[in-house]
């Protein structure tokens, strides 16, 4: 018989993270109290990743290293090597918040049948991201993947959009929010995360992309005073010294 579903699924994506995958690793295998499979996605690195993981193949519930096209590619392939009741995605720059964290969300979430919890990221420059009670959809990306645990059922009807290179969890958070699955806010910390990551990094692509997801899913009247909202966070990203909002 298949050995039973594990409560938690950590999916960890990334290209040649250097010595950063062992904090993030190590993070996931110190926690305590609850069933924990971690599942890793490399995009075919060349700098001894594959190798440094196969020798560890026996802490790993499941691992691949291949090409892909981008972050979101491999985040769906991880979903699809996932066999856990709740999924959570770091990347090798994040750390979960401390050796209990898990076991304090799945107190939290119960035996809840489905739907997506939403809890607390921080930034290694001492910024906080608090999940929001009420989100401000419209705005830009309300949730925080490396703090959000989405039950494996909503990925039944969906997955991440591989067209778009920094903006597909937005587009995904959307498509859930529109199908009637509210972000359910969890008064915890969950991970530590770097500055400067792909979403962070005061990119133009990043905020063209987050205006045509919004535009994608809410009329064009309703879009343009939160377009302007994203030029100007941009602006303000590039002139602005030290900017600290996304």
């Amino acid at each position: 018989m298949p050995a039973p579903a594990p409560f938690f699924s950590i999916i960890l994506v990334c290209r040649n993270p250097g010595p950063r995958l062992q904090a993030a690793l190590e993070s996931v295998w110190t926690q305590r109290g609850t069933e924990i499979e971690t599942v890793v996605i490399d995009g075919a690195s060349t700098d001894g990743t594959a190798a440094w993981l196969e020798a560890r193949r026996d802490r790993l519930g499941a691992w691949l290293s291949e090409p892909d096209t981008g972050v979101y590619q491999a985040m769906n392939k991880g979903v699809q090597q996932a066999r856990g009741r709740w999924l959570l995605f770091l990347g090798a720059d994040d750390v979960l918040a401390g050796p209990q964290v898990l076991d304090h969300v799945r107190a939290a979430i119960g035996e809840t049948a489905g739907g997506l919890f939403c809890g607390e990221a921080a930034y290694a420059d001492g910024r906080i991201w608090r999940a929001p009670v009420n989100p401000r959809v419209r705005y830009r990306n309300f949730l925080h993947h490396q703090a959000c645990f989405y039950h494996r059922s909503v990925f039944a009807r969906s997955a991440f959009d591989e067209a778009l290179t920094l903006q597909a969890d937005y587009d995904f958070n959307l498509r859930l929010w529109q199908a009637g699955v509210r972000p359910q806010p969890l008064a915890l910390r969950v991970a530590v995360c770097a500055t400067g990551g792909l979403s962070d990094a005061g990119r133009w692509t990043n905020y063209r992309e987050e205006i045509a997801v919004r535009h994608r899913h809410f009329p064009a009247w309703q879009c343009w005073g939160w377009d302007l909202a994203s030029v100007a966070r941009f602006l303000r990203k590039q002139f602005v010294p030290q900017a600290r909002s996304p």
